[in-house]
């Protein structure tokens, strides 16, 4: 979910609760008959999903920092002013987001504020969403599929580097610009690699299911355990010491996390798809 999608949703929230007057829901969540005990454990097992999936951003921090021009002593310090900013503005902005939209619809409040109240949908307000989306992800998208794009490019020239489909570089004359270097194999595997996202998705309307599935595979790994790690070997931190259990104690409880919010992912994604069909959104 965007900033933006997210800001018009908060903004939907304000009104219903300034329209009551009055806050609904409890501080305990959505209420036993409303759904059974089970599913809303799974309810709170994918939540953590979300909230890791909101905060899988630093598997491109390396990329990010490799942009800034600053020296490494300059760029470690704007890289730790950046985190502790981008950190604390996504919190209380996703926070308001929850905490809002609970209080405004209580028990009754979907998953997706802008598109989970079928027939009611203010469908020229979703328009507007959806352009401000894609605006926001035709550069979120390539930050973050730059890696992959980049090692599955570099493995194919090293593993066919005789292939002129591959390695060759051609001069696309360009009018009052410098020559584009255009690479066929590149716009191919892009091409496929996009229409292939683009129709997955689509395939997949889950949205709340799969960023919870997706923030439960990537949390622990990406976010947690080799940052731990990398941290102990740079640090020279003696096993057993005070320091290295602490990592490992937070390393731990963030993969128990991280299973646990995939099992309810899981089990929300099967209860989908029982009301499944394709190319249609389950909202």
């Amino acid at each position: 979910m965007s900033f933006t999608y997210s800001g018009i949703g908060l903004g939907l929230g304000i009104t219903k609760v300034a329209e009551n007057w009055k806050f609904k829901g409890s501080l305990t969540g959505i209420s036993i008959g409303m759904v059974t005990p089970t599913e809303k454990i799974w309810r709170i097992l994918q939540a953590l999903g979300n909230i890791a999936f909101a905060y899988s951003y630093s598997m491109i921090l390396i990329e990010i920092q490799d942009t800034l021009k600053a020296p490494p002593p300059s760029e470690a310090k704007t890289m730790k002013k950046a985190g502790l900013f981008s950190v604390s503005t996504t919190t209380i902005f996703y926070m308001l987001c929850g905490c809002v939209g609970y209080a405004a619809f209580g028990d009754t409040a979907p998953g997706n504020l802008l598109t989970g109240f079928g027939f009611y949908n203010p469908y020229w307000f979703l328009d507007i969403a959806n352009v401000a989306i894609v605006i926001h992800l035709v550069g979120a998208y390539q930050v973050y599929c730059q890696p992959l794009f980049s090692f599955i490019e570099k493995w194919a020239a090293t593993k066919w580097p005789k292939s002129e489909f591959i390695n060759k570089n051609f001069q696309v004359p360009i009018l009052g610009c410098r020559p584009y270097k255009l690479n066929l194999f590149r716009l191919v595997w892009r091409t496929i690699f996009v229409v292939s996202a683009t129709i997955l998705s689509m395939l997949l309307p889950f949205f709340n299911d799969i960023a919870g599935i997706l923030g439960a595979f990537g949390f622990w790994p990406l976010s947690v355990y080799f940052p731990v790690e990398m941290y102990i070997s740079q640090k020279k931190i003696p096993k057993w010491s005070t320091k290295w259990v602490c990592l490992q104690i937070l390393s731990a409880a963030c993969l128990v996390v991280s299973i646990a919010s995939a099992a309810g992912s899981v089990a929300g994604v099967v209860s989908d798809l029982k009301v499944y069909h394709p190319f249609q959104s389950n909202y």
